[in-house]
């Protein structure tokens, strides 16, 4: 509940550790670099260490093996969204891959917040299209979604553009770029904040792009070995990384070619 007795519209507070759910707490050490994966990962140590507050729209960015998918995975799992995408009701299991550190999760709800919600992942979604095709023809006589004829980025957008996207909720996606083109980048930018100011409607995003790290209001995270810290979008690592390319390739491709 928020200040003043107001019930907090947002479907999650706060990400903190689960600490008497029958969890084995010697196997989650909250040092970076001590235990097993994921719990080795400096942002996953301090998470379960500190926790996290979530705005309406939360960013995460960082390098591969930095713990981005892993937190948005885990915190979707917690939420009830399957590890492969799609909706609180959705279980399609190809390979169970996720990590375990969902169980180690305790998500702090909004009291007037909304229950409904959706999670989209780049590197599983050809399997939930199939998954979503496949239980509307055994479910439904009426008009099947084809997501398999359409590109992957016009497949992405058949996806946020229906009902799914429409209401309140936790909309949880993790490295949305993939396939979609600069153009496509900023209509995504403008239905992020179309979500964010929407009551009841929370983000919560893991990406490489800085278009999309780029959203008003957001509030940003960078992870690394050092763990995980907010920042502003300007001062991002990969914010500097591009504008440097951009600006002179040149200087990036000598290196590659010598």
């Amino acid at each position: 509940m928020a200040a003043g007795g107001v019930l907090d519209p947002r479907p999650v507070v706060r990400v903190e550790r689960q600490r008497d759910g029958g969890v084995d707490e010697r196997a989650e050490p909250v040092s970076a670099g001590a235990g097993r994966w994921p719990y080795s990962i400096p942002a996953v140590a301090q998470l379960l260490r500190e926790g996290l507050e979530l705005d309406d729209l939360t960013v995460l960015v960082g390098e591969n093996g930095a713990g981005k998918s892993t937190i948005v995975e885990a915190v979707a799992m917690a939420y009830g969204l399957g590890a492969e995408g799609g909706s609180v009701n959705g279980r399609d299991v190809t390979w169970e891959s996720e990590s375990p550190l969902h169980d180690s999760l305790r998500l702090v709800r909004g009291g007037g917040a909304p229950k409904w919600g959706y999670f989209l992942r780049a590197e599983t979604m050809h399997g939930m299209f199939t998954y979503l095709q496949t239980a509307q023809k055994e479910q439904t006589s009426g008009p099947v979604e084809h997501f398999h004829t359409r590109s992957h980025g016009e497949a992405f957008w058949d996806i946020v553009t229906t009902s799914r996207f429409s209401g309140g909720g936790l909309f949880v996606l993790d490295e949305p770029e993939a396939g979609l083109s600069f153009d496509a980048q900023l209509r995504l930018v403008a239905l992020l904040l179309e979500l964010a100011d929407r009551r009841g409607a929370q983000v919560l995003m893991a990406t490489h792009s800085p278009i999309l790290a780029s959203v008003p209001g957001a509030a940003v995270y960078e992870l690394s070995d050092a763990g995980m810290h907010r920042t502003r979008w300007e001062d991002l690592a990969m914010v500097d990384h591009h504008r440097r390319y951009l600006d002179a390739p040149e200087r990036y491709l000598r290196h590659l070619l010598e």
